[in-house]
C-alpha cells in the first residue's frame, strides 16, 4: 500500500468514526453532550426554515412553519450519519486496492451499508470492512428506531404539566392570573403542591433537554402552548410569592425557583447561550417597576394580602428574577415562543400575537 492509498484508508476510517461518535453523542449518551456535527446539521437546517419564515407574516404561519423543524432536524441526522459512513467505507475498500476504481468502491459500499449483499467482497479484508458496514448500518437505523419513543415519552410528560398549567395560570400563562385563581379557588396555601410538582417537573426537563436537545424545538400540541412561558410564568408566581404576597414563608416556593432557573441555565449552557452566573440582587432585569406596580394593585384590588412595603417587594422580586431572566428570555427567542407576559413579549423576536389580537 503506498502513501495515497494509506492516506485515503486513514481519511475514510476517520470519517466513519467521527460518525459514529457523532450518533453515540447525540442517541445513546445519556448526558449533555454538544456534538458539533448534529449542531452543523440543525443549524443547516435551521437556516433554510429562516428563509421560509421571511414569507410569513402571522405567528400561526410561524408557528406551522417551526414544528417541523425538530422532527426534520432529528430525522435527517441518520441519512447524514449514512452517506459519511458510505464515503468513509468507499475510500477504504479503493484503499485496499482490491476493488479496482472509485466507482466500484462506491458501489461495494453502497451494496454493504444498506445489505443489499449484489457486491461480492475481494478478499477477506474486503469482506471484513463490509460486514463492518452493514451492521453499523443497521444499528444506526435501530438506535433512532429505540430513540423515539424514548424523546416521545419525555415530550408527553412535560406537555402534560404544560397543558394542565392553562387551567391554574390562563394562556397565555400568566403570574398574576396563576395567584389570583389559587387565592379565589383554593388558597394561597395550597401553591405548596404545585412548587413541588414543578421543581420536579424541571429536573426532568433539565434531564431531557440537554442529553435529548431536539425536545427544545418540539413545538406544543397547542400553539398558544409552550414549555418556556410556561415556566417563565411558574417561576415569575413563585418569585411574587416570595417577595410582594404576605403569606408565611414556603421553603418549597424557593426550591422550585432554584430547580428553575438552574434546568434553563443548563439548557442554555448546551447552546451557548451567554448569561451571568453570579447575578447580584441588584443587576437590572427586563421587567420594569411600572409592569411590577401594575401586577401589586391587580393583585391587592382582588384582595390577596400583600407586604405593605412595596419597595421592599420589588427588590426582592428582582433579586430573585435576576437568577433566571437572561437565560428565559433568550429561549423564548431561539424555540419562537408564543406571546406570554413577562418572558416572550419582551425577547428579540419578530413581531408577534399580543393580547389584544389573539384569536379566539
Amino acid at each position: 500500500m503506498d502513501i495515497l492509498h494509506f492516506f485515503v484508508f486513514i481519511l475514510g476510517l476517520a470519517i466513519v468514526a467521527r460518525a459514529v461518535f457523532s450518533a453515540v453523542q447525540t442517541f445513546v449518551l445519556p448526558r449533555s453532550a454538544n456534538d458539533r456535527l448534529s449542531r452543523l446539521v440543525f443549524g443547516g437546517i435551521f437556516g433554510l426554515f429562516r428563509l421560509l419564515l421571511r414569507k410569513t407574516r402571522t405567528y400561526e404561519q410561524r408557528d406551522r412553519i417551526m414544528a417541523f423543524l425538530a422532527p426534520i432536524g432529528l430525522l435527517a441526522l441518520i441519512p447524514i450519519y449514512l452517506v459519511l459512513i458510505f464515503l468513509g467505507f468507499a475510500g477504504m475498500y479503493w484503499a485496499l486496492g482490491n476493488v479496482g476504481s472509485w466507482e466500484q468502491a462506491l458501489k461495494v459500499s453502497g451494496s454493504s451499508i444498506v445489505t443489499l449483499g449484489y457486491a461480492a467482497p475481494g478478499d477477506l479484508a474486503d469482506g471484513l470492512l463490509m460486514f463492518a458496514e452493514a451492521a453499523i448500518g443497521l444499528i444506526l437505523v435501530a438506535v433512532l428506531i429505540a430513540y423515539l419513543p424514548t424523546m416521545y415519552s419525555a415530550f408527553q410528560r412535560r406537555e402534560q404539566a404544560v397543558t394542565l398549567l392553562e387551567v391554574r395560570a390562563g394562556s397565555p400563562p400568566s403570574a398574576v392570573e396563576m395567584i389570583l385563581r389559587y387565592h379565589r379557588l383554593h388558597g394561597l396555601e395550597q401553591l405548596n403542591v404545585l412548587w413541588v410538582q414543578w421543581e420536579q417537573w424541571f429536573a426532568d426537563v433539565e434531564e431531557s433537554h440537554t442529553s435529548l436537545a431536539a425536545l427544545v424545538f418540539f413545538r406544543s400540541p397547542q400553539p398558544d402552548h409552550s414549555w418556556v412561558t410556561a415556566a417563565g410564568a411558574v417561576l415569575d408566581a413563585a418569585a411574587l410569592l416570595r417577595s410582594a404576597i404576605d403569606v408565611p414563608r414556603d421553603a418549597q416556593a424557593d426550591l422550585c425557583i432554584r430547580a428553575g432557573y438552574l434546568a434553563l441555565r443548563r439548557i442554555a449552557d448546551f447552546f451557548q447561550i451567554p448569561y451571568n452566573a453570579s447575578p447580584k440582587p441588584a443587576d437590572p432585569i427586563s421587567l420594569s417597576r411600572a409592569e411590577f406596580d401594575a401586577a401589586y394593585d391587580e393583585l391587592a384590588q382582588d384582595g390577596v394580602p400583600l407586604i405593605a412595603d412595596r419597595d421592599q417587594a420589588w427588590r426582592d422580586f428582582s433579586g430573585w428574577r435576576v437568577n433566571y431572566d437572561t437565560v428565559l428570555l433568550a429561549l423564548a427567542a431561539i424555540t419562537m415562543a408564543p406571546y406570554a407576559p413577562w418572558s416572550s413579549d419582551r425577547s428579540l423576536l419578530p413581531a408577534r400575537r399580543g393580547p389584544t389580537d389573539r384569536a379566539g
